[in-house]
Parts: C-alpha cells; structure tokens; sequence
C-alpha cells in the first residue's frame, strides 16, 4: 500500500496552513514525544500503567470483550445478526492489571476501553500530555487495549490520534471507496458508524471484488509512541494494535456550525424517504439535491432578498431554528 505522507516538527501554524487544507491522511511523527506518558511508556509496560493508575479512579468505567476466537478483531458474528464481544463495566485499575497479567499469554481475551474522555476516565491526565495542535476546547480521549483489530469505519469529525504505548497500523481509504468497501448493517454497528465487511489484511475477493479496487488506493502506516496521525473527515480506517498493552489519545472535533441537524439522521432519512422511489424520481430528487444542498450551481438563493430565503439563508443559530421548525411542521403533516 502507499505509505501516508510523513511529517516531523509540526506546529499549529503548519497543521493549518499546510496539512488539513491538503485533505489528506498525514502521519505527524514525534508529535507527543516529550509526553510524561510517552515517556513512562518506553520504560515498559508496567511503568505507564503505574503511570496511568496516577490518575484513575474506583469509579466503573465502559469496557468491551471478546472471547479468544474473534483473535482481536472486534466484528460481526457469521450471521451478521450480533456483536461477537460483549460489554460491560470495570473500574480502570483491574482493567490495567488484566493487560498486565494477559501479556504473554498465547491466545488472551481481547479487551478495550475505547473512547472516554480523559477528563472523566483519568481526570489530570490531559493536563500532563496535551498538544496545542488543536483548540483547548477539544476534549482528548483515551483508548486502551491488547493486541485488538478495529474494523474499517468512518468518523464523523476530523480526528489526531496520539500513540501513547505500543504500536498501531493504520489502513486508510478515501470516502470515494465507499462502494469498494461493502459496508454492514447500518442498524447494528459497533460503534455508531458502519463498518466494512472486508478484513484488509486478509481480504476475500472471490466475495468481494471490489474491494481490490479500494486497496490500490489505500495508505498504510505504522505509528511508535509519540507519533499521531491525522485523518481527514470520512476518510474510513481499519486499526490494528500491534502490542499487548496499548494506549492512544485522540481528539474529534468539526468546523462546521454549531446547532445544525446531524448529516447521518438526514442520510438516514433520506433513505427511508428517497431510496426506495422509482429511479426517474430518484434522479429529479439527486438534481434537486444537487441544486439546494451540494449547490453545485452556486448559491441557490442567491435572486432572493434576504427576507424571502428562508431556510435557504444564511447557516446560523436562527436559521438553524426556523429549518428545525420547517423540518418539524413537515413531519408532523401539517
């Protein structure tokens, strides 16, 4: 695969003017290299888990588990109609002395704690092991585990993920691979957003062909604690972690304007209300689409006066209101 471009010494001036604007995935090694937890990290695995218990809690926290079998690929089961791990809650410091004790084990449960925040699982932690790559106000989160795979998905934001302790590979494909990708269930997720059905590295292409298409456009990378990577919105990734005590930060966040309705909730709708129509409407519905939403022609409203463009106008809070109003007044059938 075509290794993601690599960037070293990067400053919040850069990571703005010359790498999101790019639109692509960039690897940004070192970034949290001087971190106090990167630093415990290459001390072993039994010093950053000192490290994290600084800060953890006895409070529960979110975890997921799947048995030997699934070898650490989160998934489906065969049939597609359930998860093959379960959840369930732990307070952090067993969860941590698990990862210890499993760690030469042959064949261990897979085990994670995946997307909390900082704040809440490991309060102080964030404040030790920051970056000002991204606003202040961007809540860090913490993702731990062994030698576990994560399918190929999509975010809904933009995202920097950190690597604190051990390794990670990351297989990225451009959102134009959706079609490549054969997507699962959209009703039974395993965190939120689709996955693909495909496993990257040992791809099926007797059942899935085109997904040989997405591989010749796919980027690869393998990160050490203290590299980050960046990956643009939408892009899908599939992420391995490579070692048996593992530990990333990330940080999520979107430009787009506050108090907008969720773009997901429209596709879903969108779905229910467009997809099932013959293909002549199908196709007059796209090029109004095209027209009013992806504004392929310019600004729709633009031979209106503001006082008559309505949910056409400007994308603010009160023109947000007054669409959630339209949008209401039209679902109810009124």
């Amino acid at each position: 695969m075509t290794p993601i471009r690599e960037y070293h010494r990067v400053d919040r001036r850069r990571f703005d003017e010359e790498i999101r604007p790019a639109g692509q995935p960039a690897i940004l090694r070192g970034l949290g290299a001087d971190w106090p937890a990167v630093r415990a990290a290459r001390g072993g695995a039994d010093a950053v888990v000192a490290y994290l218990k600084r800060f953890s809690h006895p409070e529960p926290v979110a975890a997921i588990v799947g048995a030997p079998e699934i070898e650490g690929r989160f998934f489906y089961t065969p049939d597609l109609t359930a998860l093959n791990f379960t959840r369930g809650k732990s307070p952090l410091d067993p969860f941590l002395d698990r990862l210890l004790r499993d760690r030469d084990a042959d064949r261990p449960y897979a085990i994670a704690v995946q997307s909390i925040p900082a704040a809440e699982l490991v309060p102080g932690f964030e404040r030790e092991n920051a970056t000002d790559l991204v606003d202040s106000a961007v809540a860090p989160r913490l993702w731990l585990g062994n030698a576990i795979r994560v399918a190929t998905h999509y975010d809904l934001q933009e995202n920097v993920g950190v690597v604190i302790a051990g390794r990670r590979r990351f297989t990225l494909f451009p959102p134009d691979q959706v079609a490549n990708l054969y997507m699962g269930p959209l009703e039974l997720t395993p965190a939120g957003t689709p996955i693909s059905l495909v496993d990257p590295a040992h791809p099926d292409l007797d059942r899935y062909p085109r997904f040989a298409d997405a591989l010749a456009v796919a980027q690869e990378a393998t990160l050490e604690p203290g590299d980050a990577i960046y990956i643009p919105f939408h892009w899908w990734h599939a992420v391995d972690s490579l070692d048996p005590v593992n530990i990333l930060m990330n940080y999520w966040w979107s430009p787009a304007p506050e108090g907008m309705a969720s773009p997901y909730d429209a596709l879903l709708l969108a779905l229910f209300s467009l997809g099932v129509l013959p293909p002549d409407q199908r196709a007059a519905w796209r090029t109004m689409f095209d027209h009013l939403v992806f504004r392929t022609g310019g600004d729709p409203a633009a031979h209106l006066p503001p006082h008559a463009q309505g949910v056409l106008g400007p994308a603010d809070r009160r023109g947000f209101e007054r669409m959630r109003a339209t949008l209401l007044q039209s679902l109810s059938g009124a």
